[in-house]
């Protein structure tokens, strides 16, 4: 299947096409390199989401560049494909863009960085703008679900990282 958009991978330079709803949510997550490679692995391999609550359907277990993954939510599901994924020694994430069936247009992305005095931040960026009725109609409300869905992914990651040690 296609993608739903034309600008896929966007997301990886941080740019939003024109005619896209931007979001940008940062999270901190904690201190140290053990914090840092627990956040990385529930990220890397759909933890985190599952966690969060919703549904998941993988093709593979890990999130890799061409993976087709379905986010459910009740009766709603929304098909998408991993466009890009990086893994560095202080940075690791992906981002998948939508695809046919799913109520949004664009990409999201799901980053893990370890800066210079050692905070790990998680930061979901996203463009989107509405492909069905129900989200068209929602408008304002749709966005304020999704900017809550990236605020919650931080609050459930930092739980996920609790009770690791500072280095």
């Amino acid at each position: 299947m296609p993608f739903t958009y034309e600008d896929v991978g966007a997301t990886r330079e941080d740019r939003c096409p024109p005619g896209f709803h931007r979001m940008h949510v940062r999270s901190r997550i904690g201190e140290g390199e053990a914090v840092f490679r627990r956040a990385s692995q529930a990220l890397l391999t759909w933890e985190l989401h599952r966690a969060v609550g919703v549904a998941i359907t993988a093709g593979a277990d890990t999130a890799a560049p061409g993976v087709d993954v379905t986010v459910g939510l009740g009766p709603i599901k929304a098909p998408c494909r991993v466009v890009w994924t990086t893994e560095e020694p202080r940075r690791a994430g992906w981002a998948y863009g939508t695809l046919p069936g799913h109520p949004e247009c664009g990409e999201e992305a799901f980053v893990v960085d370890r800066t210079g005095d050692g905070t790990v931040w998680l930061t979901v960026t996203a463009f989107s703008r509405p492909a069905k009725w129900y989200t068209r109609a929602g408008g304002a409300a749709t966005r304020g679900l999704q900017h809550a869905y990236a605020q919650r992914c931080g609050v459930v990651l930092r739980r996920l990282c609790g009770g690791l040690g500072e280095d």
